[in-house]
């Protein structure tokens, strides 16, 4: 039987001061951090201190004794970050360039001194650059030179940090007459039955051997012979239990276990969890447009979705446990898509497996994003590895439901100057109409392929126009106000969002020492976008009065309040709209480092009020009050009746009319409640409230500095697990920011608009020493303007 063991210990890299210890799986920067050489990247203005480390070459070393039982002993590495040349006793054992890829050597009866000697990821870009030419990009760095992960080179969220190391595991694997090369697992279900293909190759030392596959799932066992190095088993799940999205079903997975076998002697075997699903992308043309809709056993969905960058800029710090409880915040945030964007990596098997137990839909781009890709080698044989290779790794997934080519480069050849710079040279769309879609037709038939995100599916059209396919919605933040989301029903909004800086908690950690302000030293060097600090300057004055120079409290306050209602703005908007537009994934969900971005989870794991938000706006019902009318959205399996209490209302809080309006919306469907025209809100004095099953929904007719508010009135006292707040006033958008009374304190919801009179409880976890006082410190809610 193949034995496989791990080479996790007896690591040093190689140091100018004398050898340090390494951690594998792990990075240079991680090395030199536990060492005590490098300053923490993420605090202060400390990556510019240590960008000289992704220039240099480094090397890994340790003791290798592939002993001499075996016929065949492999050193597998699992991922090499990015360009090494591997040596045995300063003899070569091969050469890598693709972090999105596994390497495998033969070392048969060797031992020695093993050596992994990673040159500059800069280098080697450079390079490829000078071989292939010049192409465009969104930004600077060379990223589209190197199959690597593009946001190690810095984006309008991430720092610039060029890693290189031993990133995922390494092992020698010990093994006489054949392995387990690649087993290929198929999975259909069809009226109950599910069928379970696994197309399996091998590698042999012995070519004469006769070889035998025998599989296991639910209780139903099946063999077949090897012809050669290439053999199927089917197997037949009566009665088989469907794998749904979350809110939709459960989520049963199944064993799978397919065992190689000469003769009676085991040889190797391959375990792995699957469901049994169907998954189909309709993009039919209809009165709209031409739609994007996800179709999980024959139900169309409306994805709830978030955009998911590398947890970490040092991915190898990414445990199987920080994946689950950053998933589980996506999922109860009423998440159920994650789309795995194009300028990060194929997450580990950690992640997907959360995915299948949490009921998560993935949507998978292939590793390019926002710049022209060279298609020449060496390059793109690279290219086509690693999608053989990562299409296989992750099919046995039920979570993963899309394939998808890329990020923005289709939209970045059309409308970003790229076409008249290239001149006719390659810049990828041969791997996104071409080579892409090839591999995913031929090993993973199952799924659906989309050529990039935007794309309208065809060059007859516009790549981003909105009546066609996929839509990334980026004027808004970057020219208009948020109520510019309105204006459009886009059929699949795959990118939106509006930024907000990270919970308080977490700047101070980021910046110690440093007096915060919206433009301090540390505050500009954590905002990575584009005149960032402009457009959340810009956005804010078209609703609040500015906060002035020494008002950091409020400005950050407000900040976060202007993301969650911007996002908020959208969805509802376009929930509002199903089944012409059939998702939202918001841009994002999760951080990489202490940073201001678009993020509802930053980057030390805290939510921002908009991950609260997203809370209300991503549950199976959600009430959205548009001028004139009540949208009541319901995405739950039943049909939902009530009545929904609409009440006009003073700012001072006296109530100026009132009526009971009945509605009945069938499942999956959204219903139109006319507003009567004497409750429309008759100036910045008024507003509308309507409640319905514990739901509300709230319309303020002018912006917030045109409201006089009344100076907020309310009561704070403890409860048991939290605090109660009571309203002797309206008090709008109350929010308690938890990390302030505690680093490591966490508030169960966000923001939160009182009526007079009304109380809410704030659940909180994590504060040691609960106190009224300090409590009312760290509440917030809109004031007056002065």
């Amino acid at each position: 039987m193949l034995q496989a063991t791990p080479l996790t210990e007896g690591w040093t890299l190689c140091h100018p001061d004398g050898p340090l210890p390494a951690a594998v799986p792990g990075c240079v920067h991680t090395d030199l951090l536990a060492a005590g050489l490098l300053p923490d990247p993420f605090l202060g203005r400390n990556e510019t201190e240590v960008a000289w480390v992704g220039r240099r070459e480094w090397t890994y070393e340790r003791a290798l004794d592939a002993g001499s039982g075996p016929e065949q002993s492999d050193l597998v590495f699992d991922g090499l970050d990015t360009v090494a040349e591997i040596l045995l006793d300063g003899r070569p054992l091969g050469r890598t360039r693709n972090m999105h890829r596994s390497h495998r050597f033969d070392v048969t009866g060797l031992s020695g001194r093993l050596t992994v000697r990673f040159g500059s990821a800069y280098a080697e870009a450079e390079a490829v650059r000078g071989k292939v030419g010049e192409r465009p990009a969104a930004y600077a760095e060379p990223y589209q030179y190197v199959r690597k992960m593009a946001c190690s080179f810095g984006w309008d969220w991430g720092p610039t940090l060029v890693t290189a190391g031993i990133w995922r595991p390494v092992r020698l694997e010990h093994w006489s007459t054949a392995r387990l090369a690649r087993v290929r697992p198929l999975v259909t279900v069809a009226d109950g039955t599910g069928d379970v293909e696994l197309r399996v190759d091998v590698e042999r030392t012995r070519v004469e051997a006769p070889l035998t596959v025998e599989a296991r799932v639910a209780g139903v066992t099946a063999r077949a012979d090897l012809d050669g190095s290439h053999g199927t088993v089917r197997l037949r799940v009566p009665d088989a239990e469907l794998w749904w999205p979350r809110g939709y079903g459960e989520q049963p997975l199944y064993d799978v276990e397919l065992t190689l076998l000469n003769g009676d002697v085991p040889l190797d075997v391959w375990r792995r969890r699957i469901g049994f699903r169907t998954v189909e992308l309709d993009t039919s043309a209809d009165a709209h447009g031409t739609g994007f809709t996800l179709v999980v056993n024959g139900e169309r969905l409306f994805a709830r979705g978030v955009n998911w960058i590398p947890d970490d800029v040092f991915p190898s710090r990414i445990t199987r446990e920080r994946y689950r409880e950053r998933l589980a915040q996506a999922a109860g945030a009423g998440v159920d898509l994650v789309r795995i964007w194009g300028g990060g990596i194929y997450e580990s098997a950690d992640f997907y497996d959360a995915c299948d137990e949490l009921g998560l839909l993935v949507w998978q781009d292939f590793p390019f994003a926002c710049a022209a890709y060279p298609e020449e080698q060496p390059l793109r044989g690279e290219v086509e590895a690693e999608a053989r290779e990562n299409v296989v790794r992750l099919m046995p997934h039920p979570s993963l439901v899309l394939w998808n080519g890329n990020n923005e480069n289709l939209w970045g050849f059309r409308d970003w100057g790229w076409e008249p710079r290239l001149a006719g040279d390659s810049w990828g769309e041969g791997y996104y109409l071409g080579l892409l879609p090839r591999v995913v037709a031929e090993l993973d038939p199952t799924r659906p392929y989309t050529a990039g995100s935007p794309w309208s599916g065809s060059w007859d059209r516009h790549p981003n126009d909105p009546a066609h396919g996929t839509h990334h919605s980026w004027e808004v933040w970057n020219r208009a106000d948020y109520s510019a989301y309105r204006t459009d029903v886009p059929r699949f909004v795959a990118e939106f969002g509006w930024q907000a800086p990270p919970a308080y908690a977490t700047l101070r950690r980021a910046l110690p020492g440093e007096p915060l302000a919206a433009d301090s030293p540390g505050m500009l060097h954590h905002q990575k976008a584009e005149d960032g600090n402009g457009k959340l300057e810009r956005g804010l004055a078209r609703h609040f009065t500015l906060p002035g120079a020494g008002e950091f409290d409020r400005w950050h306050y407000l900040t976060q309040v202007n993301q969650a209602r911007a996002v908020a703005a959208g969805i509802e908007h376009w929930r509002a709209h199903w089944p012409v537009c059939a998702g939202t994934i918001v841009w994002q969900l999760n951080d990489c480092w202490p940073v201001t971005s678009w993020a509802a989870i930053d980057g030390d794991g805290r939510e921002k009020p908009l991950y609260h938000e997203l809370r209300r706006l991503y549950a199976d019902r959600l009430l959205a009050l548009r001028e004139g009318e009540l949208s009541v959205v319901n995405q739950a399996a039943e049909e939902w009746t009530g009545t929904a209490v609409l009440r006009r209302m003073s700012v001072e809080g006296a109530e100026l009319g009132r009526a009971e309006v009945p509605f009945a919306v069938a499942r999956r469907a959204v219903g139109h409640v006319p507003v009567p025209g004497e409750l429309a809100p008759a100036g910045p004095k008024e507003f509308l409230v309507a409640d319905a099953d514990r739901l509300r929904a709230l319309r303020f007719p002018a912006p917030d500095r045109d409201i006089a508010y009344v100076r907020p009135q309310y009561d704070v006292a403890l409860a048991p697990g939290g605090v109660t707040v009571t309203a002797r006033t309206l008090v709008r958008d109350l929010l308690l920011q938890a990390d302030r009374l505690d680093p490591a304190a966490r508030a169960d919801r966000g923001l939160v608009t009182l009526l007079p009179g009304e109380s809410v409880t704030i659940g909180v976890r994590g504060w040691r020493a609960p106190d009224a006082d300090a409590a009312r410190s760290a509440l917030y809610c809109l004031e007056p303007a002065q």
